[in-house]
């Protein structure tokens, strides 16, 4: 069997390795893909990084519902047999990356929307060859770039955050967090026709989206809520969309009381969440939390 390389991530100690692994079978409605060009999306694998690097404890306290889970686990089957099944787990190497571009090499036998050498996007990991189903990849025209196209997933995240929020011609719209999802997000709202304000905590993610004609503050330098309530004349956003990742539930609280009345709220990145009841329950605001793509 012919080997390819992949890029892989150890649970167990956070490495990463390219690791030469069997070239993927083709399924009846899946595509084989041999890659060009593949995007890191830094906030998503910085995250699978950390939490591969941290201790067993710090990867219980990161995923709190899987904690819970184990210790129903001990309470049924024993600390032994539960040690050994996330032990089990966890030495499962994890393949990462979700956005790549290549030329299709081979197709199942019921796949009808695209065709050996056709050039592809798709939400293949990190790879030589990649398979997917045919529903998880689309032609690139050509006049794209493979390392334009390379964002095609990137972007339908960040669109279908928009949809959610569904803003009108004219509104004003929060974007909490400039990240690559962040960025994409601002230029996706203010090419429809929103006034879009930014914040983040690095000063070259701002400035990189003011370059972009986003109006932009470091959240370190100004009060988030006190400048939206002023930007919009005492009125409060339409929306805010959350693209940040943060443990703090300072962001979602922020978002709520810059919000105008039956505003609404949209979740893409990965925050803390415990709300309050009266930041809602005043404003009748919406609270949404997008499912990636």
């Amino acid at each position: 069997m012919s080997m390819n390389r992949q890029l892989i991530q150890s649970f167990v100690t956070g490495e990463i390795s390219l690791e030469k692994v069997p070239t993927p079978s083709v399924g009846r409605r899946t595509v084989l893909i041999s890659s060009t060009t593949s995007l890191v999306s830094l906030g998503t694998e910085k995250m699978l990084l950390e939490f591969g690097k941290a201790s067993l404890l710090g990867k219980a306290l990161k995923q709190p519902a899987r904690l819970k889970e184990a210790v129903n686990k001990v309470r049924t089957d024993g600390v032994r047999s539960t040690f050994d099944a996330v032990r089990t787990k966890l030495q499962q190497s994890m393949p990462l990356g979700y956005c790549n571009v290549g030329e299709v090499i081979s197709i199942g036998c019921d796949v009808t929307t695209v065709s050996v050498g056709d050039r592809v996007v798709s939400n293949g990991p990190h790879a030589d060859i990649v398979t997917v189903e045919e529903n998880l990849c689309a032609k690139v025209p050509d006049s794209v770039s493979d390392e334009a196209a390379a964002f095609t997933v990137v972007g339908s995240i960040a669109l279908q955050a928009i949809r959610l929020v569904a803003p009108g011609f004219g509104e004003v719209v929060v974007v909490m967090g400039l990240g690559l999802i962040g960025l994409v997000s601002v230029q996706l709202l203010a090419a429809s026709s929103c006034r879009v304000i930014g914040f983040d905590k690095d000063k070259s993610k701002v400035e990189l989206a003011r370059k972009l004609g986003i109006e932009s503050y470091k959240v370190d330098d100004v009060d988030p809520v006190g400048k939206v309530i002023e930007l919009t004349g005492q009125t409060g956003a339409d929306a805010v969309l959350i693209t940040a990742s943060s443990d703090s539930n300072q962001i979602v609280s922020q978002s709520a009381r810059m919000s105008r009345k039956r505003g609404k709220i949209v979740l893409v990145g990965v925050v803390g969440l415990h709300l309050s009841r009266d930041d809602f329950y005043e404003k009748e605001l919406s609270f949404q939390v997008s499912c990636s793509y």
